[in-house]
């Protein structure tokens, strides 16, 4: 026996005829005939007595009849709990991110969800990228968007894209304007370039450390975060080398543009989390909306410095 035989079954014993029990279906009459049929062949008894053109239930339909429609009963309480899950309270979704992503692209993406969805809270947490993979791996965070080159111990990448660095610069610089990308190489020798932490993060710009040992030796000043060095490129008018995101943010505040780089630099970004089974649907479409923002961030980029 199958579902839809007893479907046909409960209806025809509820509804006291084929006819009935086949617009109930949205089904031909033949077809619940011959559902029942295949139900009475499969059970080894008669459910109905066939009396003139009426149905009669046989004492033992009556008898299987009481087990059906406690299965169905069941049925219906798991499409209630169905329902009531869909539609329950979207809960928290926590999200650590590193700042280049906290001010521009990971509000889009959260804006996207917030007016969709008058019932999710979300907790922002922006954090560097070796904090945001231990809170992912300690239970903390639903999710996390890292910067540093994978791979990402103890964690699941949902999204992993590299994008280009870019020089950032006065606005008023005289590479403003010009065409084509900036040769760091030439640079090292003219202008004076932020660091971070009295170096470049070579690992993550793959940056050569010949180049990288230049651009330190005629740096005074250095940042721990690319928003201060953003402000020092303002207020002083040195150079910085930096993430696309970052870059992006400095420019909308004023005061400072970006020219695309000769070496090839390249920045990681991810989504990470530590199951995706542990995801609420809410979270899973959140990430579809950041992975997405992202992207059209990173053609953009590419696109510049082509």
């Amino acid at each position: 026996m199958n579902l839809r035989q007893l479907e046909a079954f409960r209806a025809t014993m509820r509804y006291g005829s084929i006819t009935e029990a086949a617009e109930m279906m949205h089904i031909s009459q033949p077809s619940v005939s011959r559902l029942i049929a295949d139900l009475e062949r499969s059970v080894g008894f008669s459910l109905f007595l066939r009396i003139g053109r009426g149905l009669t239930p046989t004492i033992e339909a009556s008898t299987f009849y009481h087990g059906v429609e406690g299965m169905f009963i069941g049925i219906d309480r798991l499409q209630d709990l169905a329902d009531s899950i869909r539609t329950a309270s979207g809960g928290v979704i926590s999200i650590g991110t590193i700042q280049s992503i906290a001010s521009l692209e990971l509000p889009k993406a959260v804006n996207a969800l917030y007016k969709r969805y008058d019932d999710i809270r979300f907790m922002i947490h922006s954090r560097n990228t070796p904090a945001i993979l231990n809170a992912i791996q300690l239970r903390q965070l639903d999710l996390g968007v890292v910067g540093r080159q994978p791979p990402y111990e103890g964690v699941e990448t949902l999204y992993q894209r590299t994008v280009p660095y870019v020089c950032l610069m006065p606005e008023d610089h005289p590479l403003i304007g010009k065409a084509g990308p900036v040769d760091l190489e030439e640079l090292a020798s003219k202008e004076t370039f932020v660091t971070f932490g009295g170096a470049f993060p070579d690992d993550m710009m793959s940056i050569d450390s010949k180049l990288s040992e230049r651009l330190q030796q005629s740096s005074r000043l250095s940042a721990t975060n690319m928003p201060a060095a953003a402000s020092l490129v303002r207020e002083t008018g040195v150079l910085a080398i930096a993430d696309p995101f970052s870059a992006e943010q400095a420019v909308r505040i004023g005061g400072v543009a970006f020219r695309p780089i000769l070496q090839d630099l390249t920045y990681n970004v991810a989504i990470v989390t530590l199951g995706r089974e542990h995801l609420s649907r809410y979270a899973l479409e959140f990430v579809e909306f950041l992975a997405d923002q992202l992207s059209k961030r990173i053609t953009v980029v590419k696109n510049f410095h082509n």
